[in-house]
């Protein structure tokens, strides 16, 4: 029996087609190692986001190669569709696929073995129309389960090379998605997370069916088992008045909303190639806080992105206390050779960058304690993930729908570990900066 390792850099994109990669091995009879043990096979899905996630994707390569030289090396993911042909040339390298290719992994494997020289599987994605048929029937997180339902980026952002690497937007059908979600539910799943590149264009392929991300998640809500349904990021835009109403309408919904913003600066945005001014993304967010009683609201912020001045942070700054955030994400700008703001003027100095990182991350955390302080003394339901030991005191710890983290003592009625269950109480007391404590009065569901 061959024994393969994975590893996996990057996306929830990325995180879903490596367990679909390999419940493939397994399914052709590899026995399943840790990428730091022995094997015959290395899978490294690697990631092209900015320079650094190629410098890391090389790295894992490499050391891979090193781990064992008489292993098969296999370079998939998205670096490989940016630097595919400087890949091929790889010693450390033995098999390259491209997007679209990962659900060919075990025949190209097989050829590989039996001496066969590969049929060239990095293609020209930005010509690819067809969903890749990847799918899986299991997930390593045990109470969360990530539902890949699209592909692909027709956005260009100045600074993003990922419509290059991933193509054009590239839905998967409907009933496959359900049918998942289904599978999921009797594994025991309760609560999925549907995830994509450009997760709201959903639909925008199909052409003429009525098809879109609102009609894709009411077809899915019904399913029995399934008690949440989280998304993954969302372009502003599809926050409307008809989508968050419709959305109000569906119980099982997470008010839990990840809107990407980048920037708080009109001027900045019109450099990114983002699509939306601030008042429209303000104005999105009012939306949301109509129709959801406080829903968290989550985003991306770049600091240092070219051509940005002191006056252009400070009116982001500005912006972001305006609309107050759950929680941010606080990106220093990092050059990806092939974007056209890698070939801007007035690259912004590290250390400026740094400095302006640190001020907002010390507001985004001001900002998270504020939020999670609102929902103290309210009863609210938790799904249960993981124990964890505070203090000396063993706790169960997981999510509210809001995705506001909480922990549950581990004592009187204790929940079994590995099941997923929903405990309701008291949000009572802060346990540390990011948990709060659940009090005793409550109900094992």
């Amino acid at each position: 029996m061959k024994r393969a390792a994975l590893h996996n850099l990057g996306c929830k994109v990325n995180s879903y087609e490596t367990e679909a990669m390999q419940q493939l091995l397994e399914a052709a009879g590899y026995e399943i190692v840790d990428f730091e043990d022995q094997a015959d096979v290395y899978i490294v899905n690697t990631c092209s986001v900015t320079n650094v996630a190629d410098k890391k994707s090389r790295q894992m390569l490499h050391r891979a190669k090193t781990r064992n030289p008489d292993a098969v090396v296999v370079a998939t993911g998205c670096y490989v569709q940016a630097a595919g042909e400087k890949l091929k040339e790889d010693t450390s390298i033995d098999l390259v696929i491209g997007n679209n290719k990962k659900a060919e992994l075990i025949p190209l494997l097989d050829e590989y073995f039996a001496g066969k020289e590969a049929a060239d599987s990095v293609i020209d994605i930005s010509a690819v129309h067809d969903y890749e048929n990847l799918h899986i029937e299991k997930q390593a997180d045990h109470t969360r389960a990530f539902i890949k339902v699209q592909d692909g980026c027709n956005q260009f952002c100045s600074y993003c090379i990922i419509p290059y690497t991933r193509g054009r937007v590239r839905s998967r059908r409907p009933e496959e998605v359900e049918q998942e979600v289904r599978v999921m539910a009797k594994k025991g799943y309760r609560e999925i997370v549907l995830t994509g590149i450009h997760l709201t264009s959903y639909g925008v392929d199909f052409a003429g069916e009525n098809i879109d991300f609102l009609s894709l998640i009411r077809r899915l809500h019904p399913i029995e088992g399934i008690e949440r349904i989280r998304f993954g990021s969302l372009e502003p835009r599809v926050i409307t008045e008809e989508f968050a109403k419709g959305l109000a309408g569906l119980e099982k919904i997470c008010p839990h909303f990840h809107l990407s913003l980048q920037s708080g600066c009109d001027e900045t945005l019109k450099r990114m190639n983002r699509h939306y001014t601030c008042e429209d993304y303000a104005a999105r967010c009012d939306i949301l806080r109509k129709y959801f009683p406080n829903p968290a609201i989550t985003t991306d912020v770049i600091v240092g992105f070219p051509g940005e001045t002191e006056e252009e942070f400070a009116v982001t700054e500005e912006f972001l206390k305006r609309v107050h955030f759950y929680e941010m994400h606080v990106f220093k700008y990092s050059r990806r050779a092939g974007t056209r703001a890698d070939r801007m003027p007035d690259q912004v100095p590290e250390p400026v960058k740094t400095a302006r990182s640190a001020k907002l991350l010390k507001l985004e955390k001001e900002m998270s304690r504020e939020y999670r302080a609102s929902f103290l003394g309210k009863e609210t339901e938790v799904l249960l993930e993981e124990p964890v030991v505070i203090g000396g005191r063993t706790y169960m710890v997981g999510h509210t729908k809001e995705y506001v983290k909480a922990a549950v003592p581990l004592d009187g009625n204790r929940p079994e570990i590995g099941k997923n269950h929903f405990i309701s109480g008291i949000l009572e007391d802060f346990l540390t900066d990011e948990i709060i404590y659940l009090a005793e009065n409550r109900k094992l569901g």
